[in-house]
């Protein structure tokens, strides 16, 4: 890997710590905002399964509550991810939150009917894809080099955790009281809201006036960028194929559990199974993330995409729940160390006016692929068992991802890409700096530390 992959030039210390990514205030109020946020979320789609289920008795319009939720990343995702483009970061997460906010208030209100909640539900996701393409475009602005890559994962597995977290409280509090958990994601919201707009440093858009067009000529420049760029493309495949399987144990678990519990009662065998991946995620990111060197994780990244469809294979052999959930976290933490690693070098070989675009890209690509996954294991399992489908599915994806490391980029391409981005973002940076004699009257100065600031920043970004 280290012959073919070149994406940071460590520093002699070795690794970001947690020290030194926490220490940025302004990570540490993007965050508490998302982690608010994301925990909300999931508490409210608990809510609302029950609140709609308890209102209509009908299992398909309570799935149907659950599943609005992703239709706005598979029907204009990357869209409205560009809309993030055009304004400023803070604005965008900020505005986001507090519509959100004020749409769950609205489905908190008792006697809303069942097709108002459902409407409402997939008007305030509509929110998810800007926000989510800001709060991934801004990070790059606060945290550099291995520091951003820790961050990464940090984030990533705090939104592993959040869901856990999310579906245990939400079930509980909505067993008593669907409105009562509806308003505490509102709350989420609103606490979410403030902490990003008196948290985060007040940023230009990355796009300004003059390179505006059509937003969906913008939104196709996304997608030339994501897979007209060699090293991007690579990446994007990688994350891609990771996601086709690592989603299938949870997504069929239910079924799983009911047909081959193994003495176990079924839904404790459901929830062992659903929470195993991301578990292991979770774990997975904070140890790689903290404990393995820049260099190391570089190396890691093809082993590991090949191991994470691996362990899954030995599903076969039709084993207990718990040995199901033991493949699946491992499955999740081999994920865990190769996703936030292609994420970092994905942002570094990525000008700065396209990396909202490039998100939509990302996250729209990775909803599908994740639905399209879980509805075709879940066809073949009518016809299969489901310890077979996992582990033939799982045994295909061994092969995808052996197609992927062995055609991975060389490093002279991986460098020039890198290279060509930071150039591209160094003289964008120098276009947009303030010229002395070019201030507007009564304008401010910048003062030494924030010039000093800036340098660092600039100066970072190309080390």
């Amino acid at each position: 890997m280290e012959a073919t992959v070149s994406d940071e030039r460590p520093a002699p210390e070795g690794p970001a710590t947690f020290r030194d990514v926490f220490g940025q205030s302004e990570f540490r109020a993007l965050f508490a905002a998302n982690a608010l946020s994301w925990v909300g979320d999931y508490v409210a789609k608990a809510a609302v399964t029950v609140l709609v289920y308890q209102q209509t008795d009908s299992v398909a319009l309570s799935a149907a509550a659950f599943a609005v939720s992703y239709l706005p990343w598979l029907i204009g995702g990357p869209l409205l991810a560009a809309l993030a483009e055009r304004h400023r970061y803070r604005e965008v997460m900020a505005a986001c939150d507090l519509v959100r906010m004020a749409l769950m208030v609205l489905v908190a209100v008792p006697g809303m009917p069942p097709w108002a909640i459902l409407a409402l539900i997939f008007a305030a996701t509509l929110a998810n894809p800007p926000s989510q393409a800001a709060r991934s475009a801004v990070s790059p602005q606060i945290l550099d080099g291995d520091r951003l890559v820790v961050g990464l994962s940090v984030l990533a597995s705090a939104g592993q955790a959040a869901q856990v977290v999310g579906y245990l409280i939400g079930a509980a509090i909505a067993a008593v009281s669907p409105a009562a958990a509806l308003l505490i994601n509102a709350a989420t919201f609103a606490a979410s809201a403030a902490l990003v707009r008196f948290g985060l440093r007040d940023r230009p858009p990355a796009m300004t006036e003059a390179h505006r067009s059509h937003l969906l000529r913008e939104t196709g420049q996304g997608f030339q960028i994501v897979f007209g760029q060699r090293v991007l493309r690579a990446i994007a495949v990688l994350v891609f194929s990771s996601s086709l399987f690592s989603i299938v144990p949870e997504g069929l678990a239910a079924a799983w559990a009911a047909e081959r519990s193994h003495g176990l009662d079924s839904g404790a065998a459901q929830a062992i199974i659903m929470a195993a991946n991301p578990v292991g995620y979770v774990l997975g990111g904070l140890l790689v993330g903290r404990l393995v060197a820049p260099a190391r994780r570089l190396a890691l990244m093809r082993p590991l995409a090949v191991l994470a469809p691996a362990v899954l294979v030995p599903a076969l052999l039709d084993p207990s729940p718990l040995v199901v959930a033991l493949l699946a976290a491992a499955c999740g933490f081999a994920v865990a160390g190769l996703v936030p690693v292609a994420n970092g070098l994905f942002v570094r070989a990525l000008p700065d006016g396209y990396r909202a675009r490039a998100f939509g890209v990302m996250a729209s690509g990775t909803q599908v692929i994740q639905g399209g996954a879980v509805l075709a294991t879940g066809a073949l399992a009518e016809h299969f068992t489901i310890p077979r489908v996992v582990g033939v599915w799982s045994a295909a994806g061994v092969v995808l991802m052996l197609v992927a490391a062995l055609t991975w980029p060389r490093r002279e391409t991986v460098d020039a890409a890198v290279e060509a981005a930071e150039k591209a973002n160094s003289t964008a940076a120098a276009a947009a700096e303030p010229r002395p004699h070019l201030a507007g009257r009564g304008a401010a100065p910048a003062t030494a530390g924030e010039r000093s600031g800036d340098r660092n920043r600039r100066r970072h970004a190309v080390t």
